[in-house]
């Protein structure tokens, strides 16, 4: 069933690809997360060892970083090298990577890692609304401010999403935490 989903998701993001070249938006928070989602499908349910979750974190986390920089973002608008790329590579180092790895991170590293999520969001919001010239060669200013407050709309989402549980009454396990950190 997981491949199954993988494929869709995959074929989603080919789909759109029609309205990428005209809209960052539809590119970065379209696009790329169902790319990433395809390869987090993929191997679902599968983990791997201790000794590597770390350098798995870190292999998606840079990935991220790469494929959100502007100057990757106008590369995979001109370059079919690129373009290629990125429909194999987000999936292998964003999406499997967070999928093998992500139950195997403490608690702790999970929060850390959603709290940079958003604050990295909200960065990229405030850069792309107050940038005094296009960052992103092939879009236009309007594109880029639409695509800054769409950054600020999916961290004021994300926040929320991942609140709810605090506010339903989810246990914190408090004494596996204070363990686990030698507190006491």
């Amino acid at each position: 069933m997981n491949f199954i989903l993988a494929g869709i998701s995959f074929l989603l993001a080919i789909a759109v690809q029609f309205w990428v070249a005209g809209d960052p938006v539809i590119h970065v928070l379209v696009q790329f997360p169902l790319l990433a989602i395809s390869g987090y499908l993929l191997v679902a349910g599968q983990t791997i060892r201790d000794v590597w979750v770390g350098p798995a974190l870190v292999l998606a986390v840079c990935s991220i970083l790469f494929w959100m920089l502007p100057r990757t973002l106008d590369a995979v608008l001109n370059d079919w090298g690129m373009h290629f790329a990125k429909f194999a590579l987000l999936p292998l180092t964003v999406g499997v990577p967070l999928a093998l790895c992500w139950k195997r991170l403490h608690l702790i590293v999970r929060g850390f890692v959603k709290t940079e999520t958003i604050s990295m969001l909200g960065i990229l919001g405030f850069l792309y609304t107050h940038a005094p010239v296009r960052i992103c060669n092939s879009y236009l200013i309007d594109d880029q401010i639409r695509l800054g407050f769409s950054f600020f709309y999916v961290a004021g989402a994300l926040s929320l999403l991942w609140i709810i549980p605090v506010f339903r009454g989810a246990e914190v396990p408090t004494n596996q935490i204070i363990k686990k950190l030698r507190i006491l």
